[in-house]
């Protein structure tokens, strides 16, 4: 059980203790709610309570700022024996609230337009971990002699012929590879690319590690996708479906190499043959080529279409490999199903015409030609809503992608009649899942089978896109009840995604060999999801291995555990994350500001001439005194992070109390720790108990001298040093990590004439920082001075303050604190 919840279980023990009964909850979006958007709390009881109103309380004040009616009276609903919708959208301020209704209070609720800043990126070190052939997660290979291919006498292939297929991504928590699921993932990330560039950034080389190469880090993992499907679809008569099958699941380990097939480490490739293949003791339903071979020319046409400009004959390749797709797609028109050999799983997808209306879609889109069009229109008018939106249930991935991505595709290139003939398809489908939605108040209407949290995904897509597609907005409320579902909006409280938010609750053991046997994070996987409580009761091997911690929200309709014993709510999935990944970058604002590659804050607003002078202070302070001068002379405000130690020792007091009333005063560690060796950076060498009680002592320093940690939540590093590990630490306090500007070297002036090339002099820092403002700017700029350097340098820079602050403001730049510098 993780903090959070041994936290939550402290404050239900409280309010027992006071006389506030514990069967009642108010479920919240963990990530928070964009200021403008819709703003809905659940609040849920397993007694007949009559709920007519609630209050929205600032978290800092604990005054109240909304008052609102509560919705109608939903009824039970799984555990519940009442629920209510409590809408707070006409409060639009940012900030940190409360719910409240009679005494019960919801966790904490972030209000901003840039609560969901970062996700999208953050959610994609999940794909970059379920990387095959190299891992950059674990630094190693896997699967290298991939493989020996069944199936393919039609195309020439003998059984257990070799062939080179490495790479790709692994499917979820077992190593199996599928092309339908990595076309469309590829597909996803690549779409996500094309519609909100701007939302990712570029900290990872190609291969997945550290350091950027000109190209957004989502592009690089399509593309990792793109280059596995090309060795998947060799030549023009040989494409394969799948790697390995179900005797993967012979034990729970790390990737490795597997000897499980007979054939030392090769796993067998399934060609596509359009035939029904093996399912356990049967066969499955294949009755064709083109399900997995049209999701293949979609990926490549959209990947011929993002790369014509970066890499030509890297795009010319794609476009060949589409061609030769689409015409594998006609071989035998029919879906083709994935294979075991011991179990009766498979991905038993059973739709195929809405992956030829998108295949259809994008060569229209390369080209141009009127057939194409036709083509697209034909298919799409023969499956027009996706069945299970109709059918309220569906068996596993039996409707494959989870929603037409088709329509969307089709509908962006066509006008008049035809076009709103496509956009009716999809409202249509909405309406229905509407239909069930209303019924309840976390607007249910997605049904629980197997990967729900995937469908959920998909359907919030579909509302996104007939909202971009008509700007009829009647959807808004169910498209944001699915996505708040995702975070916490549901009889569980949780959110469905590892790691976030990371303050909130999240899982924390999920079906997964990296955290179950080694404790590594798998940060951004989303999970299967919830289950009809049939269905779990009727899956083979299922056993919860500890006490479960939700077991007063499960029901006799639907279960979820966050166990490791249960893959089939709680396994994380490679396609379901892809398609997250679009999701949640449709939600980000544009990014004015800057982050680094641990998503530390390194540059305020990039479109405004202003900059932040920030200072530091431990155990040196001989500049604090002129530095203080030089502000109040020259009406500048600033911002200081202090250690413990500096703001208990005496000598500070009367400087603290001086500047505290004017300035930002912010944390940097209470006893200025390393987090991280200097030559290994990613190797944390503090704990996570030992760095938070570090920061909280830290915090009682500021008390005490009359900063309270509300108004100081941008966190400096100690050494402006840290990694991966201290920021999350730090998030989980709900503190923002920032640094100075990487490019600047004013922070160079701790430096001294002994240590050699390092040494820098003041002279050169100003003219440093002078060019850098007239031949590029200075925007958003967080500039770093110390307030004390080593005695062995006698040239100061901070006694050129005022003529650092007077030539940046001849150049036109003014000066904010950094909590005004990164509002946003």
């Amino acid at each position: 059980m993780n903090k959070m919840r041994l936290c939550a279980l402290f404050l239900l023990v409280l309010t027992s203790l006071s006389g506030v009964a514990q069967d009642t909850w108010i479920r919240v979006n963990q990530l928070g709610y964009k200021s403008a958007g819709k703003k809905v709390a659940v609040w849920a009881s397993k007694t007949d309570k009559k709920v007519s109103s609630f209050t929205l309380k600032d978290k800092k004040t604990n005054k109240v700022v909304y008052k609102g009616k509560s919705s109608k009276a939903f009824g039970a609903y799984g555990p519940f024996v009442q629920s209510y919708r409590l809408d707070f959208s006409a409060f639009l301020k940012p900030g940190r609230y409360i719910v409240e209704v009679d005494g019960v209070a919801s966790p904490e609720i972030r209000i901003g337009e840039d609560v969901y800043n970062g996700t999208a990126d953050f959610t994609l070190r999940y794909m970059r971990q379920q990387r095959t052939l190299f891992n950059p997660f674990l630094k190693d290979s896997c699967h290298t002699h991939d493989g020996f291919t069944l199936y393919g006498a039609s195309a020439g292939l003998k059984d257990s012929t070799q062939i080179d297929v490495g790479g790709g991504w692994h499917d979820a928590s077992d190593y199996l590879q599928y092309a339908t699921t990595s076309a469309n993932a590829t597909y996803h990330l690549l779409a996500a690319y094309r519609d909100f560039p701007n939302v990712f950034t570029d900290y990872k080389q190609a291969n997945g590690l550290d350091g950027s190469n000109g190209i957004k880090d989502v592009l690089d993992e399509a593309k990792w996708g793109l280059d596995w499907l090309v060795k998947m679809h060799p030549q023009p008569h040989i494409m394969f479906n799948q790697i390995a099958d179900d005797r993967d699941h012979a034990s729970m380990r790390m990737p490795g190499e597997d000897p499980f097939y007979g054939r030392g480490y090769e796993r067998p490739v399934y060609f596509i043959d359009g035939k029904p293949q093996q399912r356990g003791k049967f066969l499955n339903n294949t009755t064709g080529t083109s399900s997995t071979a049209a999701k293949f020319v979609s990926a490549f046409n959209l990947g011929a279409q993002l790369f014509a400009s970066k890499n030509v004959d890297y795009s010319q390749l794609l476009q060949q490999k589409a061609e030769t797709a689409f015409s594998f797609a006609h071989q035998k028109l029919g879906v083709t199903q994935t294979v075991s050999v011991k179990s009766p799983y498979i991905y038993a997808e059973d739709n195929w015409v809405d992956d030829m209306e998108l295949a259809y879609a994008t060569m229209y889109g390369r080209n141009k030609d009127q057939k194409y069009v036709d083509g697209a229109l034909k298919y799409a008018r023969e499956e027009s809503i996706t069945p299970w939106l109709v059918k309220d249930t569906a068996n596993h991935y039996q409707y494959y992608p989870f929603i037409n991505l088709g329509h969307y595709e089709l509908a962006k290139q066509l006008d008049g009649a035809k076009r709103e003939e496509i956009i009716a398809y999809y409202k249509e489908g909405i309406e229905q899942v509407w239909g069930r939605a209303q019924q309840n108040a976390f607007y249910r209407g997605v049904p629980f089978i197997w990967c729900s949290n995937n469908l959920t995904v998909s359907f919030a897509i579909q509302c996104v896109w007939y909202a971009e597609l008509t700007k009829d907005k009647q959807y808004e409320e169910l498209m944001q009840a699915n996505i708040d579902w995702l975070f916490g909006v549901n009889p569980w409280g949780t959110s469905m995604v590892y790691g976030l938010p990371a303050w909130g609750d999240t899982p924390v053991d999920p079906h997964s060999a990296f955290t179950h046997l080694h404790n590594y994070p798998i940060d951004g996987g989303l999970v299967d999801g919830p289950v009809y409580t049939s269905i779990f009761n009727n899956l083979i091997g299922i056993r919860l291995n500890e006490e479960d911690e939700y077991k007063d929200f499960q029901s006799d309709l639907v279960v979820y555990h966050d166990d490791y014993g249960d893959y089939s709510s709680n396994e994380p999935t490679m396609d379901g994350t892809a398609s997250l990944i679009y999701l949640l970058a449709s939600q980000e604002q544009q990014e004015t500001r800057k982050k680094d590659r641990y998503g530390v804050l390194v540059q305020g607003d990039t479109t405004a001439r202003k900059v932040s002078l920030v200072f530091t202070g431990h155990d040196l302070n001989d500049g604090k005194d002129v530095i203080a001068e030089a502000l109040r002379k020259n009406k500048v405000e600033a911002s200081f992070f202090f250690t413990g130690d500096f703001l208990r020792n005496p000598e500070n007091q009367l400087f603290l109390n001086a500047i505290k009333s004017k300035h930002y005063i912010g944390p940097h560690s209470d006893k200025h720790l390393l987090y991280a060796p200097w030559e290994k950076r990613d190797s944390t060498i503090i704990s996570r108990e030992n760095f938070l009680k570090d920061l909280e002592d830290n915090y009682r320093a500021l008390q005490a001298v009359g900063i309270k940690k509300d108004n100081a939540l941008f966190f400096m590093p100690a050494y402006e040093w840290y990694n991966d590990d201290v920021v999350r630490w730090a998030s989980t306090l709900g503190l923002y990590t920032v640094n100075y500007t990487p490019g600047l070297r004013t922070a160079a002036d701790y430096t001294f004439p002994g240590m050699g090339n390092k040494y820098m002099s003041s002279e050169a820092i100003l003219e440093q920082l002078y060019n850098r403002a007239d031949l590029k700017n200075l925007n958003g700029h967080i500039i770093l001075v110390h307030l004390g350097v080593d005695e062995r340098r006698a040239d100061k820079l901070y006694n050129r303050m005022p003529e650092l602050i007077n030539g940046l403001k001849k150049r036109g730049y003014s000066f904010v604190k950094i909590n005004e510098l990164l509002a946003q």
